[in-house]
């Protein structure tokens, strides 16, 4: 990204792999599955327990693009019968930082956002 100062209006240099890689690491279940992870390496089964809202479906595919983008890893416990825990990777560690950096963002800005959602509902009431 070209801009470093938040009162400059550079364009931001956003590309097609930049969005992928974001639409991919900062959904809603990765997010879920990152906070999880971070505590402590998980199971299938303790993931699904310690985030009730996801199908299994849904958790499965975000395990699998997490750890294809080197994020989270997938280890094969010797254990009968044979397990999988999931642990986030030290390149998963480091995206702590920005997502702390976004999630303090928010709560700065939530109650103007709030605002802005009222008044532009109340303009537009087909817009919600």
């Amino acid at each position: 990204m070209a801009a470093t100062d938040p009162g400059t209006a550079e364009r931001l240099d956003l590309t097609q792999a930049h969005r992928e890689l974001l639409d991919q690491v900062l959904d809603k279940w990765s997010l879920e599955v990152l906070n999880t992870l971070c505590e402590r390496p998980s199971r299938f089964n303790e993931l699904r327990q310690a985030i009730p809202a996801v199908s299994q479906k849904s958790l499965s595919a975000t395990l699998r693009r997490l750890e294809r983008n080197g994020i989270v890893e997938r280890r094969v416990l010797s254990s009968r019968p044979v397990a999988v825990e999931y642990r986030i990777t030290p390149l998963g560690k480091t995206l702590r930082s920005p997502v702390d950096a976004l999630l303090d963002w928010a709560d700065h800005h939530l109650g103007a956002i709030e605002t802005a959602r009222r008044a532009y509902d109340e303009a537009d009431p087909t817009a919600s």
